[in-house]
């Protein structure tokens, strides 16, 4: 019997012995260590011959990789048993009691969206989303801003260098009004959809931030006027604020995509130095806040969208997510809104088990 061979038959013996990962650890070294007994052979290969190192080299490689592979086994072996061992002893008390209080809480604008949802759905309205990252045709051209339009310069978009698919380019979207387009054209009529989402544009200050969350609001059916839309944000308002005297004002204005347009006003009063929400601006120690932007429907969108506006007609709104929170729950600065700070969460934070109802009101909390 030749050395490797003597070598291989104790060092296989011995692995094969090995009762656990320490013992193996030594075997290992002993025989692939740097001072090793199977290293030491390698070494001498550079002593030899070519004729010589033709002969015995493959035996005394052959033998490292059997031991190598040996020692392989063995230690997956060890391990496993180890495992089964763990496994066979440890246990899991599946009945521990609960935290005293929730680890986590439900951030506010996740709250109010869940709050709008509840509304408008009892009003017959359903979610609708799209894209974020959206077609230039779809955010702008679709909505009657076209290429040379002066409106877009009312919005400082962050775009993409790839083409869109209609032309343009590819772009975050501005707001969430490419979702009308895109349910007109995919439903047809008639529609009563929200679209809540996020909405990107190049400004940040304490009442704005690049991102930020905006809801939609769309009806198109037949014989549609501005009292329907009056009344739509009337109701809405009065559940989602849970007062009865929310008093709204209607002024002219200008969005490409609505004729007529009315910017909305809602009265209120200061209250330790709050703004609160509620009777009429004009009286005494009150005044008019602007709260969001509507109108009817453009015919060019209408049509824009595969509908006959001769036969359908409708309104739309879009009101500030983050805003609406911040005028709720007594807010002040809206980049706090995304500062991930957790004493802000835990302060504004809601449980998970506030869920909004109309019957129970929209904003209880646990």
């Amino acid at each position: 019997m030749s050395d490797t061979d003597t070598i291989q038959t104790d060092a296989l013996a011995r692995i094969a012995a090995a009762a656990d990962p320490a013992a193996l650890e030594a075997l290992r070294v002993e025989f692939l260590g740097k001072q090793g007994t199977i290293t030491a052979l390698l070494k001498t290969l550079g002593q030899m011959g070519p004729e010589e190192r033709l002969e015995k080299a493959p035996a005394i490689q052959a033998l490292r990789e059997g031991v190598a592979g040996a020692l392989a086994d063995r230690k997956a072996a060890l391990d496993a048993a180890a495992l089964e061992a763990r496994l066979a002893s440890e246990t899991l008390d599946l009945t521990l009691p609960a935290p005293d209080s929730p680890r986590g809480t439900v951030h506010p604008v996740s709250q109010v969206m869940d709050e709008l949802a509840e509304i408008f759905a009892d009003l017959g309205f359903a979610v609708a989303t799209g894209p974020e990252i959206e077609d230039d045709w779809y955010n702008f051209t679709a909505l009657n801003m076209p290429e040379s339009h002066p409106a877009r310069a009312m919005h400082d978009t962050f775009y993409f260098p790839d083409a869109a698919p209609k032309g343009g380019k590819m772009l975050l979207r501005t707001h969430t009004s490419p979702v009308q387009i895109r349910s007109m054209m995919a439903h047809g009529a008639p529609l009563r959809i929200i679209a809540p989402g996020r909405v990107y544009r190049s400004d940040s200050d304490a009442t704005h931030t690049p991102m930020f969350h905006q809801i939609e609001g769309l009806v198109i059916d037949r014989d549609i006027h501005l009292g329907h839309l009056k009344w739509t944000l009337e109701t809405f308002l009065k559940a989602f604020f849970e007062k009865e005297d929310i008093v709204l004002r209607l002024r002219p204005s200008y969005f490409p995509f609505t004729e007529p347009s009315v910017e909305v006003d809602v009265g209120f009063a200061i209250e330790n130095g709050k703004r609160v929400l509620g009777g009429s601006g004009d009286a005494p120690g009150h005044g008019w806040m602007e709260l969001l932007g509507s109108g009817m429907v453009n015919r060019k969108v209408i049509e824009m969208s595969g509908l006959d506006p001769d036969e359908w007609q409708g309104f739309a709104f879009g009101v500030g997510v983050d805003r609406l929170a911040m005028l709720k729950y007594g807010m002040d600065d809206l980049r706090a809104f995304f500062d991930g700070d957790v004493r802000w969460l835990a302060h504004y934070g809601f449980s998970a088990f506030d869920q909004p109802t109309l019957s129970a009101g929209v904003g209880a909390r646990a």
